[in-house]
This record gives structure tokens, sequence and C-alpha cells, in this order.
């Protein structure tokens, strides 16, 4: 039985090593610098994103942040589902990778359980955002408005195309 337990201890041991050494970031991608997390913090239009099970059929989604007393962002993610006919919604929790000023954090909704969430693009009035995952299966666009001008869309295409992203897998979000 003791054996039974080392193994299990190991296993988990290796688990979380794993997950807090995997790679956070997209290998091309880089994340903002000069990053203001309180330019940051209110509402958030999801205008585009890759399809993944925790977002699945839903419209009119937004994302909300706020700062916790340790300086951490509390995560609002909330949608409406059109199949099922009612609102969703997630919270989480934000922190940081690194320097606060720079828009590489990790973000948890599921316990000690992070992923990537890194703002590599940024436009000055904080009114636009690209935000990539830990990995190319994962991203945003995201808007203070329900909709995008034409060419920060554009813009953000490039740069996610630069990266390796596949665009033509972006679900464009209902947002009326």
């Amino acid at each position: 039985m003791q054996v039974f337990y080392r193994l299990v201890f190991f296993l988990l041991v290796s688990f979380f090593f794993v997950a807090c050494t995997s790679k956070a970031i997209p290998e091309k991608a880089k994340a903002v610098e000069n990053f203001d997390v309180n330019r940051y913090l209110g509402t958030w239009y999801e205008i585009a994103r890759f399809d993944f099970y925790f977002e699945k059929d839903l419209a009119q989604t937004t994302a909300q942040y706020s700062l916790d007393e340790k300086g951490n962002l509390h995560v609002l993610n909330r949608g409406f589902n059109v199949k099922d006919n009612e609102w969703k919604q997630a919270e989480g929790m934000a922190k940081f990778r690194g320097a606060k000023n720079v828009g590489a954090l990790k973000v948890s909704f599921f316990g000690p359980f992070y992923s990537g969430y890194n703002v590599i693009a940024l436009d000055e009035d904080y009114q636009y955002a690209l935000v990539a995952g830990k990995n190319l299966d994962y991203l945003w666009i995201l808007s203070r408005e329900k909709s995008l001008p034409e060419e920060i869309k554009q813009a953000y295409l490039s740069l996610a195309q630069e990266v390796g992203y596949d665009v033509s897998r972006l679900i464009w979000v209902q947002q009326e």
C-alpha cells in the first residue's frame, strides 16, 4: 500500500511540475510592454474567439476585470447560451506571470490550474485588445464597444497570422 501512495504522490508532483512549467504563450507571440492594469479594468466585449468547450454556443459574451485586495485581477466572463436560452457566467482569477507592466498573465477558473492569458496587441487608448492563450488553440479579439473598426480588425488578424494562428477558425461573436 505504501508503494501505491508513493506512486500517486510522484504522479501528482509530476503533473504539477509539468503544469507549472508548460509554455504560457505561443512561441512567436510577445506580450505588450508598458501595460497598465488599471486602464485594462472594466468591461470588454468579445468580438471574435476560437471556439472551445467553455464558450460553446455563447453570444453577447463579455469579460469584466476588477482588482482584488492583493492586486490580482478578478475575472467575470458572461455570455448568453443560444441553445439553452440562458445566461452563463464563470468567475476566475488572473495573476501576472512576471512584471506587472507586461501583459503576460495566467488565468484560472478552476482552482489551482492556470493557463496563459497574454495581451499581445493593445491600442494606446485601451479600447481594443488581441489576447493569445497558452498556445495556438486560444485567441480572442476584444473591444470596449460591441463592434470593431475594420482597420483594427485587419491589423489584429495580420498579427495573429504572424504568430501562427489560423484566423479562419475565428468565430465572430453576435453582440446584439
